[in-house]
């Protein structure tokens, strides 16, 4: 491990990993201002500077399996400890401080605000639907941008004040003020424009449907996916979204009037956006608690698998105006041709009285080339079953090849820059009542209030928004790797 003669030539050698970037300072110049930024093994490095802007003394702390823990016994520094070492500063305040910005992602932000402005003279002369949605879209980003821009200009001002060696002293402490307010409102517009460059999904204006099916565990996996149901729902009844059971099927086939365990449900979740605020809850959920049945008090581990998939409006329908697509347009990627699709129909199981025993109802779609089957029966008419098998079906198909896209798209940045992605098929959630505990695996987030997970209350709310924060990093991870990647293929 190599040892530094003094703090700074450390610090200027201590690499931080979250955007591969380094914090350095040098004899003359510091160049962070109230940063935190993780390491490898999680420890951190934090320099908080004083008010004074000449002298700014540091007080730093450093990890434990830093090269920084082999200072030199010169150094009035010692490992874990906080202590305070002067600085003379000479250099501008501007160069390391909110203002610094990703140059791909600044870049890109100034081409999507140029694409805005010259759209929005365009429309000027003559209105297009597509091209004022456009509009809309990059709006966001023109106007974090903006701003943005507007306050770092204002920094450079009151650092440009400072410099000046004319300025009173009056001034000058009034431009320390400033610079301290400045800089801080900056780097929340930097974080504004980043949010504002994570791209929208395609499908993020859409209805939904969620398909809950009990997986290991037996029959505490069917209780456990009737649990899900009832949080989702009671999710759905809190958020005003209107929300159907459209599918329900049991072990022995009965459906929903009988007591036989839950094979699979689908949810119809009808209200525009929904697929966009549950889209993250795709993925295995685990239990882990003492089912009612054991007599022997040991707790058990059970799994459900929840898809999430984007639900498509036929025309007419709610939503139909956030959606673009034509879905009987042969080149369009969401067709699906109807003679791939083989259909049966047969008569329905369960209740429902003699018409729905009697008559042909139940349908059957098979679509051959992927051999995705749906079933649907809960209609009291086939023409009911077969509109809501298709919509099922086309669904599933279209979340298909989303997915497909995505993983070569991940594949592609992975060869550039570690981006992390989690499938349907990954352990997403664990419930554990035994510690009135939910954790999501993706952010990392705990709650201790499972009670009111369950219940669709605050807590879940709390446990969804991390997902999408999740998302968001994830976004701006595979937007950085995109540039890295082509300015690798230049």
């Amino acid at each position: 491990m190599p040892t530094y003669r003094s703090v700074s030539t450390c610090i200027q050698n201590f690499e931080t990993t979250t955007s591969s970037q380094r914090l350095s300072t040098s004899d003359h110049s510091l160049s962070t201002m109230n940063n935190t930024s993780p390491t490898r093994s999680g420890a951190t490095l934090n320099a908080t500077l004083n008010a004074s802007l000449w002298e700014r003394p540091l007080e730093a702390t450093f990890p434990r399996n830093s090269p920084c823990f082999s200072l030199s016994k010169n150094s009035s520094l010692k490992p874990g400890k906080r202590r305070s070492t002067a600085f003379t500063r000479f250099s501008s305040t501007i160069s390391n401080n909110g203002s610094t910005f990703s140059p791909a992602l600044l870049a890109r932000a100034r081409n999507l605000a140029a694409e805005h402005d010259r759209l929005s003279s365009e429309t000027s002369e003559s209105f297009n639907a597509k091209v004022a949605k456009r509009i809309g879209e990059l709006q966001d980003v023109a106007t974090a941008l903006k701003k943005w821009e507007e306050t770092k200009e204002s920094l450079s001002e009151l650092d440009a004040l400072l410099q000046d060696s004319s300025t009173d002293e009056e001034l000058r402490e009034l431009a320390v003020e400033d610079l301290t307010t400045t800089t801080a409102h900056l780097e929340e517009l930097s974080r504004n424009l980043t949010t504002s460059l994570t791209p929208k999904h395609p499908f993020a204006e859409l209805p939904c449907l969620v398909e809950i099916r009990p997986g290991a565990g037996g029959g505490e996996a069917a209780i456990f996916a009737a649990d899900l149901l009832r949080m989702y729902r009671a999710y759905c009844a809190r958020k005003r979204f209107r929300s159907t059971i459209i599918k329900y099927e049991t072990a022995d086939g009965e459906g929903a009037g009988s007591d036989s365990p839950i094979s699979e449900v689908v949810l119809e979740i009808e209200t525009p956006g929904s697929y966009d605020s549950l889209r993250g809850e795709a993925g295995v959920h685990r239990v882990q608690r003492v089912p009612a049945t054991e007599k022997q008090g040991r707790t058990h581990t059970s799994a459900v698998s929840v898809m999430v998939l984007p639900s498509f409006p036929t025309t007419g329908q709610e939503g139909q105006e956030y959606w673009e697509a034509d879905l009987n347009d042969p080149n369009s990627d969401y067709y699906v041709n109807p003679a791939d699709v083989r259909t049966d129909v047969m008569r329905a199981r369960g209740a429902g009285g003699q018409h729905v025993n009697t008559t042909d109802s139940a349908v059957r779609l098979t679509h051959v080339p992927t051999n995705t089957v749906v079933s649907m029966q809960e209609g009291r008419s086939q023409l009911q079953n077969r509109q809501k098998a298709w919509q099922v079906l086309r669904s599933r198909l279209a979340a298909a090849k989303r997915e497909a896209r995505e993983e070569q798209l991940i594949n592609l940045r992975r060869s550039v820059i570690g981006v992390a992605k989690m499938g349907r098929g990954d352990k997403i959630r664990t419930y554990n009542w035994g510690q009135q505990r939910v954790t999501d695996h993706r952010s990392g987030l705990s709650v201790h209030n499972l009670d009111d997970v369950m219940e669709g209350g605050d807590e879940l709310e709390k446990v969804i928004d991390s997902v999408k924060a999740w998302f968001s990093e994830q976004e701006i991870l595979g937007l950085l790797a995109d540039e890295e990647s082509s300015r690798n293929t230049e």
